[in-house]
């Protein structure tokens, strides 16, 4: 725990959530935290308190009425210039909102969406299968979800998503001097994208719901518009990209692991909650006490901020048996990389498409993947989500 704490302050005082070391550290400090410290206080800032047990982060997430969306968001961080809707809004306006879009990412809906998912996956492996070697965070990870997300959900020019795709990379990344900008450009693109979409005939999708939709009886509010593909933006690209990448790590880390699902492509759905539970990118939320409360000892006070680690709570012994391990066989699913409560992420169907897709494609096409050995460890975006900046890989091509 080097870069993440300050000297002159014991830990966990001096815990910074967007901390690059802590991106690099993160499970053996949030296990730290959670076996000593579960309801930690740090000061850095401004304050917040660091919810690390899974029984903690449950309560505390569905309890909207006393920890609110609305008024907190990750601590002493967010530059947003227009709030994300409806993660940073409480019912029962949030539920509007979530209804809104929820029917656009059913289950049903994305299956008809799998073959031309399938289709991608297959091209972007083409571009380097071949080689034997590639960046796969360049090359597969980031261009995968962003390219389908603009064509297949958004409707939006497949030829900006590269550009939006590093906009958000450094929006969210707190410590990247262009945060503040990057927000700005954020809003700036989505507002050109959704006039140019006023302007052509309706294509019947979510873009087009949300243009045209019903807030509790009265039209939606151009702020709110933004607020929707702003979050829809946010949760298609870099959390799907970070999970990829993680779970490539693994592989490559545990060959028995790969060849087992190349060998039994049918436990890749299984193989997917686990990797979602163990090396989710979305790790962590924030949240405003409305009034004083109690939690594991602790007083929290009306005002302060909360810090709820899905991550965490994914790894606690209490919960999950053996939870570093990688098993196949864990009954317990319940994970919370998704969330949990009335903020539930919405787009989990088409997350563990994604990812089911993408893994069913690279273990037939690709074989005896490792991590390029002159490279080193992997660096890690760091904030409320986590991900490998880059992760050169070498492998064979399957025949």
């Amino acid at each position: 725990m080097t870069e993440q704490t300050d000297s002159s302050q014991p830990f966990p005082q001096n815990f910074d959530h967007t901390s690059p070391a802590l991106a690099a550290q993160l499970h053996e400090t949030l296990a730290m935290l959670r076996s000593t410290c579960p309801i930690a206080r740090s000061e850095r800032r401004g304050g917040f308190w660091i919810i690390t047990r899974y029984e903690d982060v449950v309560r505390v997430a569905k309890d909207w009425a006393t920890f609110s969306s609305t008024h907190g968001v990750a601590p002493g961080t967010s530059e947003m210039t227009v709030k994300a809707i409806p993660e940073h809004v409480d019912p029962p306006l949030h539920l509007s909102y979530k209804r809104l879009i929820n029917v656009w990412f059913t289950p049903q809906a994305m299956a008809r969406n799998e073959q031309a998912t399938r289709v991608l996956v297959s091209n972007l492996i083409d571009n380097f299968a071949h080689r034997g070697h590639c960046e796969f965070m360049t090359e597969f990870a980031r261009p995968y979800p962003s390219r389908g997300f603009f064509e297949l959900i958004l409707g939006a020019p497949p030829q900006e998503s590269a550009h939006v795709n590093q906009v958000v990379m450094t929006a969210t990344d707190p410590k990247q001097p262009g945060s503040k900008q990057a927000w700005v450009q954020l809003i700036d693109w989505i507002r050109v994208f959704l006039n140019n979409r006023k302007a052509e005939p309706r294509r019947r999708d979510v873009i087009d719901a949300v243009l045209h939709a019903q807030i509790e009886g009265r039209p939606i509010t151009e702020e709110e518009v933004l607020g929707i593909v702003q979050l829809l933006l946010l949760g298609g690209l870099d959390t799907t990209a970070g999970a990829l990448g993680t779970a490539m790590i693994r592989l490559c880390e545990d060959p028995h692991l790969f060849k087992n699902l190349r060998a039994n492509p049918q436990r890749i759905p299984e193989a997917v909650e686990e990797l979602l539970r163990l090396d989710g990118p979305f790790i962590a939320i924030g949240r405003t006490a409305m009034k004083d409360v109690e939690i594991g000892g602790q007083l929290i006070k009306a005002g302060d901020k909360v810090l709820l680690y899905w991550t965490a709570a994914n790894r606690d012994p209490a919960e999950f048996p053996n939870p570093d391990d990688f098993d196949l066989n864990r009954e317990n699913k319940r994970h919370l990389s998704f969330g949990v409560g009335t903020h539930t992420c919405a787009g989990l169907s088409l997350a563990r498409m994604n990812l089911r897709v993408a893994l069913e494609e690279l273990v037939r096409r690709l074989d005896d993947v490792r991590l390029e050995p002159q490279a080193g460890p992997p660096q890690y975006h760091s904030g409320l989500t986590r991900f490998p900046l880059s992760l050169p890989i070498r492998f064979k091509a399957s025949t």
